[in-house]
């Protein structure tokens, strides 16, 4: 067995294994780590200090490259997260989708507090290519965007693509056409809301008699308060450090996001889609369409909201979407 495969074989163990100086140490489950794998660990501990010390160097080269599923024979995914920068959002995908699927998330500037976040697609998308370039010279790849990110993540394929390499999907998941993250949209969208609120308001009062009326008032009076108590909360934990970088991303990537008009994309494009409720939502998801040759449309449940698309209750259902996109042969 080699190095890398005894690695390999300790992480599925669940044994940890880190160089400290001339030293392996390793972190193991009870009764894990058996006679006969403490013998290998003796006898590759050389060549296991070399290759955990590269890993080290490539990971501090590659920071915005975070392993979500390391394993498999498949093209990778490079996941752009949503504007919150937070990768995480691809875990319940990436585990659902099986252990021949790598999966890595692409993790912008600015969360750690050294770099400054970036504010223009195209530069975003620059900075994730030459790191992916970096860490795996030869494609194809596999280019997914949730959200927000899933602008950034079109700009990235286009630049891989431009620079010669071979991507075999863009995959976009609950992602709005650009125009939706303007203030214009988000103003609209808050005007629809204040309106239906008040027309469910005024048809639960005329359903109500007249003595229920007031009590009526007097919950959602309650209710009112409590939320704006929570938000009050929330405002007060984003003076946390960590929260406070996060929202700078956050304002940073949707500055970015406002002002970027995609271009025509000649790859192989998919759109998943939360449900055909969404094409009413106001997202102009549809609007990508216009863009590809061939987009390809998939629908997921009616129950996901688009926020809820990748987390447990629905991450099986879009991951079994994913696979049939990636077995199918496309058109043309």
């Amino acid at each position: 067995m080699s190095a890398a495969g005894l690695l390999s074989e300790l992480r599925r163990r669940d044994i940890q294994v880190q160089a400290v100086g001339s030293e392996l140490r390793c972190s193991a489950p009870a009764g894990a780590l058996t006679p006969e794998l403490r013998e290998q660990l003796r006898q590759h501990k050389g060549d296991l200090l070399a290759l955990l010390a590269s890993a080290q160097a490539l990971a501090s080269q590659q920071r915005a490259i975070v392993p979500l599923q390391p394993r498999g024979t498949l093209a990778p995914v490079f996941g752009v997260p949503g504007h919150n920068g937070d990768v995480f959002c691809y875990r319940a995908l990436a585990q659902a989708l099986g252990t021949d699927q790598p999966f890595y998330g692409l993790q912008p500037p600015g969360l750690d507090g050294e770099d400054e976040p970036l504010e223009h697609v195209e530069v975003l998308a620059a900075y994730f290519a030459d790191q992916i370039r970096a860490f795996r010279p030869e494609g194809p790849y596999v280019v997914a965007g949730f959200c927000a990110g899933g602008t950034v993540a079109f700009e990235l394929a286009q630049q891989l693509l431009r620079s010669g390499a071979e991507v075999k999907l863009l995959a976009l998941f609950g992602c709005p056409y650009p125009v939706y993250f303007t203030r214009r949209s988000f103003a609209r969208r808050q005007l629809a809301d204040a309106l239906v609120r008040v027309r469910r308001h005024g048809a639960a009062l005329l359903a109500r008699p007249w003595r229920e009326r007031a009590r009526y008032c007097t919950e959602e009076w309650r209710g009112r308060i409590e939320r704006l108590s929570a938000e009050r909360a929330a405002a007060a934990a984003m003076l946390d450090p960590v929260l406070m970088l996060r929202q700078r991303v956050e304002q940073a990537t949707l500055r970015a996001v406002r002002r970027y008009e995609p271009h025509p994309f000649s790859g192989r494009f998919a759109l998943f889609i939360p449900g055909p409720h969404w094409q009413r939502s106001g997202a102009a998801v549809t609007r990508w369409r216009a863009l590809a040759r061939h987009a390809e449309e998939y629908f997921g449940p009616e129950s996901s909201t688009g926020a809820d698309m990748l987390r447990e209750g629905h991450a099986a259902a879009f991951a079994e979407l994913f696979q049939r996109c990636r077995n199918t042969v496309p058109r043309g």
